[in-house]
C-alpha cells in the first residue's frame, strides 16, 4: 500500500485530474519547506521546474491556488495524521538494543488555533507528542461546545492505531487530565499515567499537600542554568502505604517537584504535586525528572515552533477541516525535521527550500525524493 492510498479522495470520481495523493504529497514537501498557508503551497508547486512538476505526476498543468484550498480543507484530518505518523515512524532509525530502562513517553497537550474559526469559536486541538522521536502521533479537534477531557479517549485510539498496541507506554499531561475516567482508560490499554495535581482535584491535591515531605530524602536534584538565570528541580517520591493508598484510581506513587529559581539575585520557589501509576522500582526520581521535563517538549518544540516559524496564529483558516489538516503538516513538517538531525526548525525549513546556484535553479532534490516517497513508497 502506497503511503497515502489510505486518504481516501472526497471528490467525485468524474473529471479529476489531479491524483490526490500526489497533491497531498506536495502539500507535506511543500510545509517542509515552509510554506505556511494553502496559497503558499500552491506557490511552492508552481515554482517547481516542469521536470519536477512532470516527475511528480503532473503532466498536464498543474492545479490552481483554490482547487488545492477545497481538497485539503475536505479530508480526514484525523486520519490524515494518523498516515503522515506512520510515514515518518516508519522513516525514523529504531535502535538495535534500546536502553535497558527505556520506556515510550507521550506528552498530551493541547493548543487553541487563534486565527481560526469553526460554528464562531476557534478551533482547538489536543495532541499528543512522542518526546523521544519528536513525531506528534495523533491529534483530535476538539468539540467546540466540549472541552479536551471529552477528547482525551478519542486521542488514545490515535495512538493506538499508529503504535499498535499501548502496552508499557507512559501518558503526560496536565492537571485538566487528572480525572478518574483517563486513569481507568489509560489502565484499561495497559499503559501508564503521570498527570499533575492542582485545585481542580481538591481532595486529592490536600492528601499530596499533606504528605510528611520533609521526611522523605531527595530522590533527584538537577541544577541548571541559562538566560541570567540558575535553576534547581528537585523530586521526592513516595508510595503511600496508608489504608485506600493515593486518593486518585491506579496511583502508585505520589510525587513532588520543587523549582528554586535564581533571577537577579532573587529566589523563587515553585511546588508541583504529581501521581504515578508506575511503582518506584519502575519509576526512580530521576526517571519522573526526565519525563516531567519532557512533557514541556510538546510546548516547546512544537507549538512554539508552528507559531514562530510557521505563524499559525495569523493564518486565518476557517473553512472545513481546514485549521486541523494544515496543524497535521506542520506537525509532519517538525517530526520530518527532527528525526533527521536539525534542531533548527526555522533554519531547517530555509535550507529545504533553498535553490540551488545551477542554471536551471532545481529545488533542494530530498524534497522530491520524499514526495516519491509518499506517493510511491511503502507505508
Amino acid at each position: 500500500m502506497h503511503a497515502l492510498a489510505a486518504i481516501p479522495d472526497p471528490r467525485d470520481p468524474r473529471g479529476v485530474r489531479y491524483p490526490l495523493t500526489v497533491l497531498l504529497a506536495v502539500a507535506v514537501c511543500a510545509v517542509m519547506a515552509g510554506a505556511s498557508s494553502f496559497a503558499a503551497i500552491t506557490d511552492w508547486l508552481h515554482d517547481l521546474d516542469e521536470h519536477t512538476q512532470q516527475r511528480l505526476g503532473f503532466t498536464a498543468g498543474v492545479p490552481v491556488g483554490s482547487t488545492v484550498w477545497r481538497l485539503l480543507t475536505r479530508l480526514d484530518d484525523t486520519l490524515l495524521g494518523t498516515v503522515l505518523a506512520g510515514w515518518l515512524r516508519s522513516r525514523t532509525t529504531v535502535e538495535v538494543t534500546p536502553p535497558r530502562r527505556y520506556r515510550t513517553v507521550i506528552a498530551i497537550d493541547g493548543k487553541t488555533l487563534r486565527g481560526t474559526r469553526t460554528d464562531g469559536r476557534q478551533v482547538h486541538l489536543l495532541s499528543a507528542l512522542d518526546t523521544t522521536t519528536g513525531i506528534v502521533l495523533a491529534q483530535v479537534t476538539v468539540d467546540t461546545k466540549s472541552n479536551e477531557i471529552t477528547s482525551f479517549a478519542p486521542l488514545l485510539d490515535a495512538v493506538e492505531q499508529v503504535l499498535g498496541t499501548l502496552a508499557g507506554v507512559l501518558f503526560i499531561a496536565d492537571a485538566l487530565h487528572t480525572q478518574t475516567g483517563h486513569a481507568h482508560e489509560v489502565t484499561a490499554r495497559a499503559a501508564h499515567l503521570l498527570v499533575q495535581v492542582k485545585a481542580n482535584q481538591p481532595t486529592l491535591f490536600t492528601q499530596l499537600k499533606q504528605l510528611p515531605w520533609t521526611q522523605i530524602p531527595v530522590g533527584d536534584r538537577t541544577p541548571d542554568h541559562g538566560h541570567g538565570r540558575r535553576e534547581t528541580r528537585t523530586v521526592k517520591a513516595v508510595t503511600v502505604a496508608t489504608p485506600g493508598g493515593i486518593a486518585f484510581p491506579h496511583a502508585q506513587q505520589a510525587v513532588r517537584i520543587t523549582h528554586t529559581r535564581i533571577v537577579a539575585g532573587r529566589t523563587s520557589r515553585e511546588t508541583a504535586y504529581l501521581t504515578v501509576s508506575l511503582p518506584a522500582g519502575q519509576a526512580l526520581p530521576r526517571d519522573l525528572q526526565t519525563w516531567i521535563r519532557g512533557h514541556w517538549h510538546i510546548e516547546n518544540k512544537v507549538h512554539h515552533v508552528r507559531d514562530v516559524t510557521f505563524r499559525e496564529d495569523l493564518h486565518q483558516a476557517r473553512t472545513g477541516t481546514g485549521p486541523a489538516v494544515i496543524a497535521t503538516l506542520r506537525n509532519t513538517a517538525i517530526g520530518w525535521h527532527r528525526i533527521t538531525g536539525p534542531t533548527n526548525i526555522a533554519r531547517a525549513t530555509r535550507q529545504a527550500n533553498r535553490r540551488f546556484t545551477r542554471p536551471n535553479h532545481r529545488r533542494d532534490q530530498r524534497l522530491t525524493d520524499n514526495a516519491m516517497t509518499l506517493c510511491c513508497g511503502p507505508c
